[in-house]
């Protein structure tokens, strides 16, 4: 049986303990119409399948190192003792860029899901309890980041009421690793 509980910053450890890769089949490609001027058009295109594991991006264990997680919310699925999900909101603060100073917002910083455990609606529980826990704290409106590349994510995100609000092509230019990535900013009213 599946249970979910909120935490504190001392669940860290074993929330990196969930995996946190992406099965990528296909991906949202981004076409300028007449140079931009004319909008932006998404097309789902297939690529060539890959696994693309997040964790070598974000460690709960690193959070405190760069933030101050005290107005932070941390959400967990176990499976008995087991970790097999994770989420975090990220409160107010101004090292945080997708806020742009905004105070009436906060981030849903991560969610993830044990590779086991996908589409058994572990995902669903923890993104109700992130809003739950957002819309208590007075926020307004959640802010999303995914990529182009986790389709998977964008559909879970449309489906949860969140609307596309910008589209960054550039946004990990300087990470070869990541480079032809686009970054995708989602924002869910509360």
């Amino acid at each position: 049986m599946i249970t979910f509980k909120e935490m504190d910053k001392s669940c860290f450890p074993i929330y990196d303990q969930v995996t946190q890769n992406v099965e990528i089949k296909s991906e949202y490609q981004v076409k300028r119409v007449d140079n931009g001027l004319g909008g932006l058009m998404l097309e789902e295109v297939p690529v060539t399948p890959k696994i693309k594991d997040l964790s070598v991006y974000e460690r709960a264990c690193d959070y405190e190192k760069e933030f101050d997680v005290s107005n932070w919310r941390f959400y967990m699925a176990f499976d008995g003792e087991v970790p097999v999900g994770a989420a975090t909101v990220a409160g107010t603060d101004p090292k945080i860029n997708m806020l742009n100073g905004r105070t009436d917002a906060c981030v849903l910083w991560d969610i993830r899901v044990a590779d086991a455990y996908k589409h058994q609606g572990i995902g669903q529980g923890l993104f109700e309890m992130a809003k739950a826990g957002a819309a208590k704290d007075g926020y307004k409106q959640m802010i999303i980041e995914c990529q182009n590349n986790n389709v998977a994510a964008c559909n879970f995100y449309k489906k949860q009421g969140a609307f596309l609000g910008k589209i960054d092509m550039y946004a990990y230019y300087t990470d070869p690793d990541v480079r032809d990535d686009v970054q995708f900013i989602w924002y869910l009213d509360l």
